[in-house]
């Protein structure tokens, strides 16, 4: 699809962060004026031009004032996590959002990307092939979907349907990986390492994953759709992947196996492991530690079921089409990880 390429301001809220950050570098390459908002200071791109306004998506005023100025906004940041107090997402990620949305409305705001995910459809079910007519989730065991799931309602419900005012789309990578990956791969290995990692389920349950390049590049074609006269993507959510569902257990075994760690063989039903998370959920409720569970229910079945998505949304009206392979993010992958353990 042929879309206009925006040279307009932007703002990106947690810039600082995996995904934020790597979209900042694709835009400042791309000569965008770029102001970040977030919580961690980054004088690597305050020294290459960015604005970088400190503050945290729960601070209303200051958020709502970052948006002067600004004609997209690129919402990468979140309260992210599987365990916390439900109030905590709710004033990071709902009334976060809230305010963003507030500032786009009054400083003029053309387009709003915003970083969903895939967890705003949860069900307890395995999805495989799933595409975009799943309605979002209102009952889930963690506080993260339930409050993805509001923001992303009301960002969407905030487009404007005469295409006079704001633009907006909701993007839902799932499972973002790669290079400089702070979160995923860093916690599979460090579990495996320690030998805390244990097969949930049968171990044949299949996943898509998204390369953060390719994360990067459906941010920019959304925001380029957005820009297009009638856009069939302002008001709607898009799933984001690699297009090619992978076993998950034997990505990470074939990973560990390629740095020289004995694979994953231990395993724990799905029911043993959906106990043991009720449990763990309990005692970590009336227990004062700061800490994730090892387990709850809602990773129990993150772990053992199948999440893969259907692209023919995104690819027909944000022509978004992935770019790097998972052979080949996976081989860049172990060759970093080889060359930071050396």
């Amino acid at each position: 699809m042929n879309h206009a390429r925006p040279t307009s301001p932007v703002l990106v809220t947690g810039g600082a962060g995996f995904l934020g950050r790597r979209l900042v570098e694709r835009l400042l390459a791309g000569g965008r004026s770029v102001t970040v908002l977030g919580r961690t200071p980054a004088p690597d791109l305050e020294a290459r031009g960015v604005r970088f306004i400190r503050a945290s998506l729960d601070d209303a005023p200051a958020v709502t004032a970052a948006c002067a100025g600004i004609d997209t906004i690129f919402h990468t940041a979140a309260k992210v996590g599987v365990w916390g107090r439900y109030a905590d997402f709710f004033r990071t990620n709902v009334l976060g959002t809230r305010a963003l949305l507030e500032g786009a409305r009054r400083h003029g705001v053309t387009r709003l990307v915003h970083t969903s995910t895939p967890s705003v459809v949860y069900n307890g079910q395995s999805l495989a092939g799933a595409d975009e007519s799943l309605p979002l989730t209102t009952a889930c065991p963690s506080p993260y979907p339930l409050t993805k799931a509001i923001a992303e309602r009301e960002v969407l419900a905030a487009n404007t349907c005469d295409h006079t005012g704001l633009q907006t789309v909701a993007l839902r990578p799932h499972l973002i990986w790669g290079v400089g990956d702070p979160h995923l791969v860093p916690r599979v290995l460090a579990r495996a390492r320690a030998g805390r990692l244990r097969i949930v389920g049968d171990g044949k349950n299949v996943v898509d994953m998204v390369h953060i390049d390719n994360a990067v590049d459906a941010h920019l074609c959304a925001e380029r759709a957005l820009a297009s006269a009638n856009s069939p993507a302002a008001g709607r959510a898009y799933f984001i992947t690699n297009g090619e569902p992978v076993v998950l257990w034997d990505w990470i075994n074939d990973l560990l196996r390629a740095l020289g760690e004995p694979p994953v063989t231990k395993k724990i039903s799905l029911g043993a492991a959906t106990a043991l998370g009720a449990v763990c959920e309990t005692l970590w409720r009336v227990l004062p530690v700061q800490t994730e569970p090892p387990m709850t229910r809602f990773i129990a079945a993150e772990l053992a079921k199948d999440h893969w998505f259907n692209l023919t949304a995104a690819r027909r009206d944000l022509g978004y089409e992935p770019r790097v392979s998972m052979a080949e993010g996976t081989a860049e992958l172990i060759a970093s990880l080889r060359r930071g353990a050396a």
